[in-house]
């Protein structure tokens, strides 16, 4: 996707994530976060915010960790949520194209990497927060799923602390039945090999709208949200090593 429609996404990612959580209240536990309310969501989510901004406006070339989070909750922590969101659109909107700055996934520019991964990282959390909010996600766009399914296959899991290993060679594909892409994952006791497209065998198929697979690669949906063909240990090994942890 482009770098502007990511920069869209991102700002209807984190005011759907702001709607949710006012709706929900700071108290209300978070499902797919085990042991998470929404203040615990809502902290995490903002200071993410505040750290990615600082990388775009001051231009670090190297790895500084956050400011850590906020000791506020309710309104005042809803407010600092929103003002964070709105700090990082429009850092990202206002930003050269030639930015120089630390990331840490493969992207064409580092510019397009935080809007990136920042639109992902909210999607994401906005998902938790209408889980928590309405007992399930609200829908995910084909195209940012695509893109996002992307990113946590081809990069996320191909970096060495990925957990996603099998002691013999195994396939996973990953096939999204309404856009027509497919991803074919080549797992070993190595970092998995993403590749685009759904040619060969595979031991293990996970199948579904763009929007399905995003949401339960990311482990926000079970995965009977999708079809699964094959070997369904594979599928469950996915669900039980493939969480993304913060640092």
């Amino acid at each position: 996707m482009e770098t502007s429609a990511l920069i869209k996404s991102l700002v209807r990612e984190g005011q759907l994530l702001a709607a949710a959580a006012d709706a929900a209240g700071p108290g209300a536990l978070v499902p797919t976060c085990p042991g998470w309310r929404m203040r615990d969501l809502l902290r995490h989510t903002g200071t993410v915010h505040r750290w990615a901004t600082s990388f775009v406006t001051e231009g670090h070339t190297a790895y500084r960790p956050d400011a850590g989070e906020p000791d506020l909750d309710g309104d005042a922590l809803l407010e600092w949520f929103r003002e964070g969101h709105g700090l990082l659109v429009a850092a990202l909107s206002e930003a050269p194209a030639d930015l120089a700055c630390w990331s840490f996934l493969p992207a064409p520019s580092p510019l397009a990497f935080w809007a990136r991964r920042q639109a992902h990282e909210t999607a994401v959390h906005r998902a938790d927060a209408e889980s928590a909010s309405d007992g399930r996600p609200g829908p995910v766009a084909a195209e940012f799923a695509v893109d996002g399914i992307d990113e946590l296959l081809a990069a996320f899991h191909a970096r060495r602390k990925s957990r996603v290993r099998t002691a013999t060679p195994e396939v996973l594909r990953v096939t999204a039945t309404d856009t027509g892409d497919a991803w074919t994952v080549r797992l070993s006791q190595e970092p998995a090999r993403t590749e685009r497209g759904g040619e060969g065998p595979c031991d293990c198929e996970l199948s579904g709208s763009a929007e399905r697979l995003y949401l339960t690669l990311w482990n926000r949906l079970p995965l009977d949200a999708v079809s699964v063909t094959g070997d369904a240990a594979l599928a469950r090994l996915w669900r039980e090593t493939s969480g993304i942890t913060w640092q």
